[in-house]
């Protein structure tokens, strides 16, 4: 079981940035990770994922051209870079890890979650 700490939220004006770093206990060469949000009465999104070994990335539409999803393989740790935030971007955002995923996206693919981190637009 991987654990995973995120990091990196808070409060940002609509048009500025963040970055949300997502800390894991191991990183394996099979392993995907990736970043979900989920505002107050919404499912959980797919916003962006990486798998560890190739570095292929997934983005979901509504942050495709914003948002920039990067690993440090020395450090165990992805990061997800958030410009252009719009209000619609306000959730909680989850990392997450699984293996031997067909759905990048798909949070039912995935085996571990962090606790989560605020991101706030206003």
């Amino acid at each position: 079981h991987v654990q995973l700490v995120e990091s990196g939220g808070g409060s940002v004006q609509a048009g500025g940035s963040l970055r949300l770093s997502c800390a894991a206990s191991v990183v394996t060469w099979r392993m995907c990770m990736g970043w979900f949000r989920q505002a107050p009465g919404k499912e959980r999104e797919g916003v962006a994922a990486i798998f560890t070994g190739d570095g292929s990335t997934y983005y979901g539409d509504s942050v495709k051209g914003r948002f920039a999803i990067s690993r440090d393989i020395a450090r165990n740790t992805v990061h997800l870079g958030m410009n252009s935030l719009k209000v619609e971007d306000a959730a909680m955002y989850y990392c997450a890890a699984g293996l031997l995923l067909m759905r990048p996206l798909d949070p039912s693919e995935y085996q571990c979650w962090g606790q989560g981190t605020q991101v706030t637009v206003s």
